[in-house]
């Protein structure tokens, strides 16, 4: 691919706009002049076949199977956006979990952000102030699929293997969902 063909590439959400979704939203925000729709397949992650597995049990249970626990879920959180925005959830899933664990956004050593579209880890990074360093290391969705349905299982695995090979504390895992949700986890590796 090149710049030039990126830019040709056919808005996604251009057909939803035109079948009334623009116009909603502009009487919404009356300050808008006009809705141009920047995501297209060149900036969005593609849909891929992928599953993704992860066996969640208390301590004691562990224990009495003789299993080995890598990590403990310290926080969720699960929060809901302007639908007519949309892909802005998980900032503020983030701040929920965060201020549940009682930690702070430094306090995580790695992110996993879920990119269905570049523009979510753009904003998701500006909003909590996250270095690009910590957030998605090994590429994201873009660079890896989209497994509808096994994503968040998917980068959760992906946080807890990073966070075990850099011995590493603290993992944030989280994902913008359609209708201006959000979910954020947060992970401590054992």
């Amino acid at each position: 691919s090149t710049l030039e063909g990126l830019g040709k590439l056919k808005p996604s959400f251009e057909m939803m706009g035109q079948m009334g979704f623009d116009a909603t939203a502009l009487r919404k925000y009356s300050h808008v002049e006009r809705i141009e729709h920047v995501h297209t397949p060149g900036n969005s992650s593609g849909i891929v076949d992928g599953a993704a597995l992860m066996l969640i049990g208390s301590e004691a249970k562990g224990k009495e199977l003789g299993l080995k626990p890598r990590a403990r879920v310290v926080a969720t959180a699960v929060t809901s956006t302007d639908p007519t925005i949309m892909l802005t959830g998980p900032a503020p899933a983030t701040r929920k979990a965060l201020a549940k664990a009682g930690l702070s956004v430094e306090d995580i050593d790695l992110f996993e952000v879920n990119e269905a579209f570049a523009s979510v880890v753009m904003k998701f990074m500006k909003d909590m102030g996250v270095p690009e360093s910590k957030v998605n290391v090994n590429g994201g969705s873009i660079a890896m699929g989209h497994p509808l349905g096994a994503t968040g299982c998917a980068i959760l695995g992906t946080l807890l293997d990073e966070l075990e090979k850099r011995e590493l504390r603290y993992g944030l895992a989280t994902l913008c969902v359609g209708g201006g949700m959000g979910i954020a986890t947060i992970i401590e590796r054992i």
